[in-house]
């Protein structure tokens, strides 16, 4: 018995010190397992490109076309080849489209900043879309979604993409939000997923398009100047429902009132607000423009030095063209902020105008504040844009992730955006509120086949259409250039393409504008544009 507790004694003393030392470690409490295990189930964003592909077809104006759907990421890099972020996007190609083709491409983005692109990937021009009314609450589910006879896949190939940090889109590994989140963070994000997507699948010698929506026509401004810089010069730049110039809208400016002015005139047209109400709404809107150009833009230049006979004078007709009563007008000294014209031009109704789209109406808890509890133009359309999309990507389109897709990333903590813009306007120089027209106007000098079409909604209250004619208006072009900028406009809000009397057009237009932009890139000289007013005849407005 001694020999053998002394034996248990060396072996003991002989353990070795990895056994001993795991016997002394503290033990691990649920808590800590439990943090383990959900650092473990981190859903990320893929640093390798993933890729799911699908089959489909669509029949446009009689004619059968098949298609591959590809919902993928594109990892962007820095210099050096590491990766910085995870891009998602999908993409839509005709059946036998082989790399180097020379069939047009187009890359699509929706604005906020922050925002995802599953509102023109689902509502405008892909093989598939939700069916909308014009203006309507969509109903609850389930949704009508399915084949879009007014895809542009016959004329072109198309791209959405995903901004970072919103979809499913992310940083990679060290990056930072803030390395994405600006004016030209933003941009050149956006610059190298194109460059990329056309390398990975041969898309070089392609004529290439940018589309852009509300802030994403900010971004296509630096855009096609970035990607013109890296050597991808564009065929043309689609811009829809514009903001090109946040320098206007700070506080103590006027601009932003003249700017308004037409839209609001609309708007008090469609909602018979008006005491002499013209036949359409392209005569009142071209009353409100002539009008503030004119004795308006005169008055607000005067501030308070403006006489009383003046300011009455001013307000008197502003009445008759917005449908705010001269004694508002006056309280107000002449400027009306959006959200108290959504409140007030119907307020003896106690209903509301929406931002996206002022046909829409809403009704307010009580009739008596200054800005409206909502966005009824929103909130008649997000839930179902929002479910089509989550139930198309998933079952249709087969990308599975436990990635949650961010509608907006601005939901994220800490959220912040770097509105300041290095311009190439006269040699450089940074702005700290951004207008990229001057680099969309730089581009176009460089490049005299860049063609650029700007599309807008008479009830666009976000983006009004006015606002857009001046940004554009101010780059400063030749005539040679001007000749290649044209405008459309359409009975629609921000989301033009909700109103299907509104898509219909839009597909005939931008058909109409892709073969003649093709034609102006195989032609010794850019022609002459046909009329640009022809897409709006008189008294085809909304009734």
């Amino acid at each position: 018995m001694r020999f053998g507790y002394a034996a248990l004694l060396l072996a003991a003393a002989t353990m070795p010190a990895s056994a001993q030392d795991k016997d002394k470690r503290p033990v691990r409490s649920n808590a800590d397992m439990q943090k383990e295990e959900v650092e473990a189930g981190y859903a990320n964003a893929p640093v390798a490109e993933r890729e799911e592909t699908s089959k489909g077809a669509v029949t446009v104006a009689g004619k059968r076309l098949g298609y591959t759907a590809t919902a993928g990421t594109l990892t962007l890099r820095d210099l050096e080849g590491k990766p910085t972020a995870s891009m998602f996007y999908t993409a839509y190609t005709l059946d036998g489209t082989k790399p180097g083709t020379k069939r047009p491409i187009t890359f699509f983005y929706n604005g906020g900043p922050g925002s995802p692109t599953f509102w023109l990937h689902m509502g405008s021009f892909a093989p598939v879309r939700l069916q909308t009314g014009s203006p309507e609450f969509i109903r609850p589910a389930p949704y009508d979604f399915g084949p879009n006879p007014y895809t542009l896949l016959d004329k072109t190939d198309m791209v959405f993409l995903d901004a970072i940090g919103a979809g499913y889109s992310r940083p990679l590994g060290d990056a930072k939000p803030a390395d994405f989140y600006g004016t030209d963070e933003d941009a050149d994000a956006f610059a190298k997923a194109i460059l990329r997507y056309a390398t990975k699948y041969g898309r070089w010698n392609s004529p290439k398009f940018i589309f852009g929506e509300s802030y994403g026509t900010l971004r296509s401004g630096a855009l096609a100047y970035q990607l013109q810089d890296r050597g991808m010069a564009l065929n043309g730049v689609v811009l829809l429902s514009s903001i090109m110039n946040y320098g206007y809208r700070q506080p103590g400016l006027d601009q932003v009132y003249l700017n308004y002015l037409p839209s609001y005139a609309a708007t008090a047209w469609y909602h018979n607000r008006l005491p002499n109400r013209p036949a359409d709404v392209a005569t009142v809107v071209q009353q409100a423009r002539d009008f503030a150009v004119g004795p308006y833009m005169s008055a607000l230049a005067k501030g308070q030095n403006i006489t009383p006979e003046e300011r009455d004078a001013v307000a008197r007709r502003m009445g008759e063209l917005t449908g705010l009563s001269p004694d508002f007008l006056i309280r107000s000294n002449l400027r009306v902020d959006l959200a108290r014209f959504q409140k007030e031009l119907l307020r003896g109704t106690r209903q509301t105008v929406g931002r996206f789209d002022s046909r829409y109406v809403g009704v307010d808890s009580d009739a008596a504040g200054e800005r409206p509890e909502s966005d009824v133009s929103s909130d008649a359309i997000s839930g179902a844009f929002i479910a089509t999309f989550n139930d198309y990507a998933t079952h249709t389109l087969g990308y599975k992730t436990d990635m949650p897709y961010r509608l907006s990333a601005r939901d994220a903590k800490g959220w912040t955006w770097n509105w300041k813009h290095d311009s190439p306007l006269r040699g450089g120089g940074q702005q700290n509120n951004p207008n990229t027209a001057v680099d969309l106007a730089a581009a176009m000098r460089g490049n005299p086949y860049l063609q650029v079409l700007s599309m807008n909604g008479w009830y666009d209250m976000a983006t009004p259409f006015f606002g857009t004619e001046n940004d554009l208006g101010h780059m400063m072009l030749e005539p040679a250039q001007q000749r290649n900028l044209s405008f459309t406009y359409y009975p629609a809000g921000h989301m033009t393409y909700l109103n299907p009397e509104a898509l219909v057009a839009m597909k005939r237009d931008l058909s109409a504008w892709y073969d003649r932009a093709l034609a102006v890139a195989r032609s010794d000289a850019p022609p002459v544009p046909p009329s640009t007013a022809a897409a709006t005849p008189a008294g085809q407005g909304p009734n």
